[in-house]
């Protein structure tokens, strides 16, 4: 290894290092932002779906699940109040792993792309992947916790 190649690697880790004090410096904000912007969906969605709880019924009947309207309730109540715990960050744990729970039986009802006709199995391809993106950061909250900006952590604070 020459002298040069010696600096490049020193320069890399130094911006690593740099990054990675940025991103723990500003954690708590930036689980603040990950909670906002990956619960609105649910609660937008959720309350779309109470507020017309006969047309969500009605897809999950077309998809033909049992106890619909039951089914379209509960689905319709964690989608949209466990989208709003996590928003708030309020049992952001709990709230995410019931989410979680939510978004896989929904991907599986309703984005089994394999399923479609071939003209319509890209949209519903990017549909089931995008829902495998929104697990994924999902279980960063399960793992990382709401952050200092929440409802858990003025309970922790306490």
């Amino acid at each position: 290894m020459d002298v040069r190649e010696g600096a490049m690697a020193s320069y890399n880790y130094d911006r690593v290092r740099g990054a990675d004090r940025a991103a723990t410096g500003g954690q708590d904000v930036l689980l603040l932002a990950a909670r906002l912007l990956i619960g609105a969906i649910f609660v937008q969605s959720g309350f779309g779906k109470l507020m017309d709880l006969g047309a969500f019924a009605g897809s999950l009947e077309g998809q033909g699940l049992p106890m619909p309207m039951l089914l379209a309730a509960l689905g319709g109540a964690v989608e949209c109040f466990g989208g709003l715990a996590v928003v708030l960050g309020a049992w952001t744990r709990l709230a995410a792993a019931a989410v979680v729970l939510f978004t896989i039986m929904a991907t599986l009802i309703a984005h089994r792309y394999w399923t479609y006709p071939p003209e319509a199995q890209g949209m519903q391809r990017i549909q089931f992947m995008k829902n495998l993106a929104i697990i994924g950061g999902f279980l960063a909250l399960i793992a990382a916790g709401a952050g200092r900006f929440s409802v858990d952590g003025m309970m922790n604070r306490r």
